[in-house]
C-alpha cells in the first residue's frame, strides 16, 4: 500500500511538472492563456500518459531494446490521434484553440520520460497510476497558470467574468511576455518554498 499511496500521490509535488521535473514548459507558456485551455491540455496529455504507460509496461518484456524509443513514439502517436479525434468531435472549439499543441504531445518530455523511466521497469497497474499522478499534475499546474493569466489578463475566470468596473485587465499577461511572468514567478515561490523546507529543487 505504500509503494502504490507513493506513486499516486508524487505527481503532486516530488515529480510536479512542470515546476519540479522543470518538463512539458512549451505547453506550460504556449496553451495557458486561459484556465480552459490549461484544463484542456492537461487532461489530453493525462490521458496520453496514462495508456502509453500502460500498454509499454504490458510490452515492456516483448519490445526489443534496441527499438525501444522508436516503439514508445510509435504507441504514444497513436493515442495522440485518438485524443486529437476525440476533440475534435465533442470539443471543436478547445481542439481549435490548442491547435498545433495537440500533435505536439508526440514529442512531450514528460510522457517519453515516464515511458522510459517508470513503464519499462513496473507493472502495468503501478504504470497506469504513475501516469494520473503526473498527468494530474501537470494538469494542476497548467490550470493555475492559465487562470492566474487569464484573471490578470482578461478579467475573467473560465470565461465567467470576475472583474469590476474599477479594475482594468493587465492585457499582456494573456500574451506571450504574460506566460514567461506567471511562470517565472510560480517556479521562484515553489523553489523559494523546496529550500525552506529544506528539498531539493529539481527531482532527478
Amino acid at each position: 500500500m505504500s509503494r502504490f499511496l507513493s506513486v499516486l500521490l508524487h505527481g503532486f509535488w516530488k515529480d510536479l511538472p512542470p515546476f519540479r521535473l522543470v518538463l512539458g514548459l512549451c505547453p506550460a507558456l504556449a496553451v495557458t492563456a486561459s484556465a480552459n485551455n490549461g484544463l484542456g491540455m492537461g487532461m489530453s496529455v493525462t490521458f496520453v500518459l496514462i495508456f502509453s504507460n500502460l500498454v509499454i509496461s504490458l510490452l515492456r518484456n516483448v519490445i526489443p531494446n534496441k527499438v525501444r524509443i522508436a516503439s514508445y513514439i510509435v504507441i504514444i502517436a497513436t493515442l495522440v490521434v485518438i485524443v486529437e479525434m476525440i476533440l475534435q468531435a465533442y470539443f471543436f472549439g478547445l481542439s481549435q484553440q490548442l491547435g498545433i499543441y495537440i500533435p505536439l504531445i508526440v514529442v512531450n518530455c514528460i510522457i517519453l520520460g515516464r515511458a522510459e523511466a517508470f513503464a519499462s521497469r513496473n507493472t502495468p497497474f503501478l504504470s497506469a497510476v504513475d501516469g494520473l499522478s503526473i498527468g494530474l499534475g501537470f494538469t494542476m499546474s497548467l490550470t493555475v497558470v492559465g487562470s492566474i493569466r487569464e484573471m490578470l489578463g482578461a478579467g475573467t475566470w473560465f470565461g465567467m467574468s470576475l472583474a469590476s468596473a474599477e479594475f482594468e485587465p493587465f492585457a499582456f499577461m494573456i500574451k506571450a511576455p504574460g506566460a514567461f511572468i506567471c511562470l517565472g514567478l510560480l517556479l521562484g515561490l515553489m523553489n523559494a518554498f523546496s529550500h525552506w523546507r529544506g528539498e531539493n529543487v529539481i527531482q532527478k
